[in-house]
């Protein structure tokens, strides 16, 4: 993350979208931050499960002790993340933070301040968009390119010839698929990035409404057994990973899907296992595999997810 920042822009860090967060040796490209995902969900379960396993008289000062241990570890990548313009990444960092934190322990009378001032925050950054936007860029340094997702997420046809372009092509695409889609590979409507970002407005048009909801049942199967998992668990360690993970699975999947549908505004996150994307993937899949390896070693009287044992 840090020779991103520091290493001038060349063919070997290339800037894209906006964005510079990628590695680029000839056809192969690693965006770094992508990983980060996984190490800072390993790195807070650490800290809040050695911070737990040391704590004997839990308070309010205790929790709060515990609240700054798990920004402190979380400040640095998401700064290095927000310095290459990748927005995106951060709301995932975010999210992460705040499910791990939901699971932490910390009282609500820490939490529940810290979780309302965010809500108003966004919601008066984005009513600043709309109303004053010079204000919002010089005092947040919220970049033009990000304003005009705002203004095209909520009223995409005024701006369909300009950044509203993909949004409405992407429901436009959807719509066109009706109840059972044209079919595999007959796709007509043109949309920019959909092999990444737009991959489900791919789905929608090409395997229709029921298509769609096919693969999102098939992501409420995956999320439904890792929270059971997650329930049976005794190792708080094992435990928050397991949880950190699914708030990434969750967002990731609400997001781009959201995006696609005009529910969210549109953010360079891909959807997970489907869109097109090394270091997207292999991030998934190394989480994956701490979870089956989490699932290995635990003692099976604890996460026989399908023969519990009665007493």
């Amino acid at each position: 993350l840090i020779g991103l920042l520091v290493i001038p822009e060349s063919p070997i860090t290339p800037i894209i979208n906006g964005a510079k967060s990628w590695y680029t040796f000839g056809p192969i490209s690693i965006q770094p931050s992508e990983f980060m995902k996984i190490i800072l969900i390993l790195a807070l379960a650490r800290v809040v499960s050695r911070h737990n396993q040391f704590t004997f008289n839990k308070s309010f000062q205790s929790d709060l002790l515990l609240f700054f241990k798990i920004i402190g570890v979380s400040l640095v990548p998401s700064i290095l993340i927000l310095l290459q313009n990748d927005l995106g990444t951060t709301l995932v960092l975010a999210a992460i933070i705040a499910g791990v934190m939901l699971v932490s322990g910390i009282t609500w009378r820490i939490l529940a301040p810290i979780f309302i001032t965010g809500i108003v925050g966004a919601m008066t950054v984005i009513l600043g968009i709309l109303y004053a936007p010079a204000l919002i860029e010089n005092l947040l340094g919220v970049q033009l390119y990000q304003m005009g997702r705002i203004n095209s997420w909520l009223d995409p046809y005024t701006y369909s010839s300009g950044d509203g372009y993909h949004l409405t092509e992407s429901l436009k695409a959807i719509g066109s698929g009706q109840l059972l889609g044209k079919g595999y590979n007959h796709g007509e409507v043109y949309i920019p990035e959909n092999h990444t970002d737009f991959i489900f407005s791919v789905i929608g048009e090409e395997l229709g409404f029921i298509g769609s909801v096919i693969l999102i049942l098939i992501f409420l199967f995956l999320i439904f057994h890792l929270i059971r998992l997650a329930a049976k668990i005794e190792d708080q360690f094992n435990k928050i990973f397991i949880v950190g993970f699914v708030t990434l699975l969750v967002f990731h999947i609400l997001q781009n899907i959201g995006m696609t549908i005009q529910l969210l505004p549109i953010t360079g996150i891909p959807l997970p296992f489907i869109s097109y994307g090394g270091s997207a993937l292999w991030s998934m899949m190394t989480g994956i595999g701490i979870v089956l390896s989490i699932y290995y070693h635990e003692p099976k009287r604890y996460v026989d997810l399908y023969h519990p044992k009665s007493n």
